[in-house]
């Protein structure tokens, strides 16, 4: 097999048992690149970051990171006040008490309210994972590769028709990096393999690679994965 093939990696969601038996499919040189949404939802949100970190793989910005970032720093403030502030409604819908938990800030008491738990580990990690988050890309451009007709591009939401929005209204690029779920039209100026659109297998289009199967999601989800050279599409079940 040829070395150093790139696999790019669905959202995770914080399911870091599926990424780990995902992980064990690849070859062990494989170039790992992930679509972004890494936490919430699943309740590894801390072990999925670390592991991106720790082994230096590429990321891009996905919107629930944006949602981390957004939160994280009133969580980080109610940590650093006196009361014990509830989190009955902070991030419900979008896994975030996961989240909170994968680091040990949250604790639930016998009324089924949220309350901070002051773990000084917990919050140096947290803190050091925003700054992370903050200095993930957008998208990465991945340039002209063999048996693509377009410039390959990896972004979270889909933006092949919105490419040309990136210089000239980079705040309504954004937008659609983070939450755009329609695939890219025939006439996108790239070749864009991306997440955040839950799809039931890996959709092959004429200009784009459709990726999140659902892990975190569903409990029937799978986390798949896509080989850039092979075209070979890998996937495990929880």
């Amino acid at each position: 097999m040829q070395q150093n093939h790139h696999y790019i990696i669905g959202d995770v969601h914080g399911e870091y048992p599926m990424l780990l038996a995902l992980i064990k499919k690849l070859p062990k040189d494989a170039k790992l690149i992930f679509v972004g949404d890494l936490v919430n939802r699943g309740r590894q949100s801390r072990e999925v970051v670390e592991f991106a970190r720790t082994n230096a793989h590429a990321v891009v910005k996905g919107n629930h990171e944006g949602y981390l970032l957004e939160h994280g720093k009133n969580i980080l403030k109610a940590l650093e006040t006196t009361d014990d502030t509830k989190l009955n409604n902070l991030w419900n819908y979008i896994g975030g008490v996961q989240m909170l938990w994968s680091y040990k800030l949250l604790r639930r008491s016998k009324d089924a309210s949220f309350g901070i738990i002051r773990n000084q580990e917990g919050i140096d990690a947290l803190k050091s994972d925003l700054a992370w988050i903050k200095s993930l890309p957008l998208y990465l451009e991945l340039g002209e590769i063999k048996n693509y007709h377009l410039p390959v591009v990896i972004s979270h939401g889909s933006i092949g028709d919105y490419w040309d929005l990136k210089e000239s209204h980079p705040n309504i690029f954004e937008m659609h990096v983070l939450s755009n779920r329609v695939p890219p039209s025939e006439q996108s100026p790239i070749f864009n393999i991306y997440g955040h659109e839950v799809v039931t297998n890996v959709v092959k289009g004429e200009t784009f690679i459709s990726l999140d199967t659902g892990c975190g999601k569903y409990h029937d989800g799978k986390l798949s994965a896509y080989c850039l050279e092979t075209q070979e599409i890998f996937e495990v079940f929880k």
